[in-house]
């Protein structure tokens, strides 16, 4: 494939990524969706986000067979992209767990990306980390905005 080709993908995949549903979905999973157990992902499941769920997990695991089949370079995917660190950084400790009850397939592309990527699960440790910092800041900030209306 050519690198005129690889990036029209990369381009693709972005504008994929502005659809407003997507947007949506993108939104809720990055900064509410954050499933400590496969009980509370079937809850998201099968709650009124379910869609973003899905849309959002089922993006990141086509963008990476992309890559992992070669459409895109490994470098020039992760060069342009970071977002499915954060979404194997919430699902990574739930794989066993979902795998053996929705199937080995889930997320498996791109479990396969992140282990091709150099350090990957190491970078995935770091966006665990880091994303349990911001959540908890924002929950500071919301117990703050709560005390200021009282």
């Amino acid at each position: 494939m050519s690198k005129h080709e690889e990036a029209n993908l990369i381009l693709k995949l972005y504008e994929l990524r502005r659809d407003p549903t997507m947007r949506q979905g993108r939104d809720w999973c990055f900064m509410e969706f954050n499933p400590q157990t496969l009980a509370e992902l079937n809850n998201a499941m099968f709650s009124e986000h379910s869609g973003h769920v899905r849309m959002v997990l089922s993006y990141w695991d086509m963008a990476a067979a992309l890559v992992n089949h070669g459409a895109i370079s490994l470098d020039l995917f992760n060069e342009t992209n970071g977002e499915h660190f954060s979404v194997f950084a919430k699902m990574e400790p739930l794989l066993d767990e979902v795998r053996a009850a929705f199937g080995p397939q889930f997320l498996a592309n791109l479990e396969k990306l992140i282990d091709a990527t150099p350090g990957g699960r190491e970078r995935t440790a770091g966006m665990r980390e880091r994303m349990k910092g911001i959540q908890a800041e924002m929950a500071t900030r919301q117990g703050k905005a709560a005390s200021a209306q009282a």
